[in-house]
């Protein structure tokens, strides 16, 4: 279809392609200086002593699981709403999952669901549990900063969604700071706040995680490094790794565009306004994304809760109307335990609020080149088909 409004997409600017036109014509375009140059500036940015590379998002979630020794029979907790990297990866180091419900209007696991989850499964061994940012705004980090102790487990971050939000505006704290983590998560995938075309990175404050996972990157390889009069050929294998480098030509295209990140955040965040804005006629049938105070989210996703239960129609129906008017929309996401790998987990009357969520949700376009007369011809869109479709 011709003139269609996708749900997300990138935003290249001009200097970006000087940037990496740099890169091209360096002598390393793999291990060379824009790894370390966009390594180096997104722990300026965020605050964390270390920063790494690596070729996805994916890369990231099974090089933090690695570097933390995950093992067979490990016991790990995961939001119930996620992308599925997460269950993906844990699954085929041979971990036991446990799923956790989550909020029926963020899709964010609580502290509450949590501890439910630690509860109902009479869990007394945690080797670690995620914590995942859907749409982007960092809910509870202290609190799950507090359960991290009382279980003395580990905390990693899925902040895919979250790169450029805080979880104090006061303190000026980023996600990705790790001051109550043990590692975070990012993704560059195209439709995240910033991209490298695919690429991922992981932060943390701990050397020795941080060491590990720069083994893990690279082969599971140790190599000597080389000086001025030494020529240092040899390397050692100590452990079974991927090749999960990122290019110079990736770096260099998320180093430029990390340049522009508070700008990308702005404009999310405007768009998400006018949505609020152009939409809140339609309550109480629509619920709204909601940022506590002193919290900032990266607006990756703009998610909107609609109350089918008071219209003619139901989700699939919304989606392809929309769809027939050049708009698309997406969900975030299909629960783990919907998924026929992992529909073992599924049960009736567990996961509620995740079921409710997952019945409701839609995610609107949002986008940096998005502009405020096609935001509100979508609202428009969205609330006629609303309006038409209300139970009399």
């Amino acid at each position: 279809m011709k003139n269609i409004i996708p749900y997300g997409k990138q935003k290249i600017f001009i200097s970006d392609f000087s940037e990496v036109n740099k890169a091209l014509k360096s002598n390393f375009i793999t291990n060379g200086e824009y790894v370390k140059k966009f390594e180096k500036s997104f722990s300026k940015y965020t605050k964390a002593k270390y920063s790494l590379t690596c070729s996805s998002g994916t890369a990231a979630i099974d090089l933090a699981l690695k570097s933390i020794g995950l093992k067979k029979n490990d016991n790990i907790i995961i939001p119930s709403v996620n992308f599925i990297a997460a269950a993906n990866m844990a699954k085929l180091l041979g971990a036991n999952i446990f799923l956790a419900d989550v909020d029926r209007l963020s899709g964010q696991m609580r502290p509450s669901d949590l501890l439910n989850c630690i509860k109902f499964n009479r869990l007394k061994k945690i080797k670690a549990f995620f914590v995942m940012y859907n749409g982007g705004c960092p809910n509870f980090v202290k609190e799950f900063y507090n359960i991290k102790k009382k279980f003395k487990t580990i905390i990693i971050e899925d902040a895919c969604h979250a790169l450029g939000s805080k979880y104090s505006i006061k303190k000026n704290f980023k996600i990705g700071n790790c001051k109550f983590s043990d590692l975070a998560t990012f993704s560059f995938h195209p439709l995240k706040t910033i991209t490298t075309g695919e690429g991922g990175m992981v932060t943390t404050n701990n050397k020795i995680l941080n060491d590990k996972l720069k083994i893990y990157r690279n082969h599971g390889m140790i190599r000597g490094k080389t000086t001025k009069y030494n020529y240092n050929w040899a390397y050692k294998i100590v452990d079974a790794g991927h090749n999960y480098r990122l290019s110079d030509l990736n770096c260099a295209l998320g180093y430029s565009q990390l340049k522009k990140i508070n700008q990308i955040i702005q404009k999310r965040k405007y768009i998400a306004n006018l949505y609020n804005e152009e939409l809140k006629e339609l309550k109480p049938i629509v619920d709204f994304p909601k940022v506590s105070k002193d919290l900032e989210s990266a607006w990756h996703l703009y998610v909107i809760n609609i109350n089918f239960k008071k219209l003619k129609i139901n989700k699939k129906t919304l989606i392809q109307k929309l769809f027939r008017n050049r708009i698309t929309t997406q969900v975030h996401y299909i629960p783990t335990f919907n998924q026929p790998l992992y529909k073992s987990f599924y049960q009736k009357n567990k996961f509620k609020n995740a079921k409710a969520y997952y019945e409701n949700c839609l995610s609107l376009p949002i986008y940096y080149d998005l502009n405020s007369k096609t935001v509100k011809n979508i609202a428009k869109k969205l609330k006629n088909i609303i309006h038409q479709s209300k139970h009399i």
